[in-house]
């Protein structure tokens, strides 16, 4: 029995600071061209998105900044780069409008997560406006008074 749904556990690694920094207008999915060292260190768990970002260069599209630090074991015959950029693979009309969203309209491209899909790695990647810093502080106001009102509930 194949499980199709995405579970928590499917998740390899996500970017809290991405939703905190950027209004995420729309998501969408991306394959990742990887090498085996990268696959065997993303079943490890060692990978970060905290400082990468989505460029766009002669049509494509490719993750930067994302590290994935090489297992020992997985890669001795190789000289891993662990920063290196790395080509998302998507269809070509929703790249051509991810392309024109960016260039015309101001928007960004902002890796979400990275997690597992029917044995695949993939990219959840937003279209994303940047948020100001007052808009920010009414984030962490609005954080901490959804904290407030669980303890309240919590305790009472």
């Amino acid at each position: 029995m194949a499980k199709s749904k995405k579970t928590p556990s499917n998740t390899i690694a996500s970017n809290k600071k991405a939703r905190f920094d950027f209004f995420i207008e729309e998501e969408f999915e991306a394959g990742i061209a990887l090498e085996g060292w990268e696959v065997k260190s993303m079943r490890a768990g060692r990978t970060q998105l905290k400082e990468s970002y989505v460029t766009i260069h002669q049509g494509e599209l490719y993750l930067q900044g994302a590290h994935i630090t090489p297992l020992i074991s997985a890669s001795t015959h190789i000289t891993a780069n662990p920063v290196r950029n790395r080509k998302l693979l998507m269809k070509r009309i929703e790249i051509s409008r991810l392309i024109g969203q960016v260039e015309r309209a101001g928007y960004t491209l902002a890796p979400l997560s990275l997690y597992w899909a029917r044995g695949r790695a993939k990219l959840k990647i937003g279209l994303a406006k940047g948020k100001k810093q007052h808009d920010k502080r009414a984030s962490i106001k609005d954080r901490e008074w959804k904290r407030d009102q669980q303890r309240v509930l919590k305790g009472g």
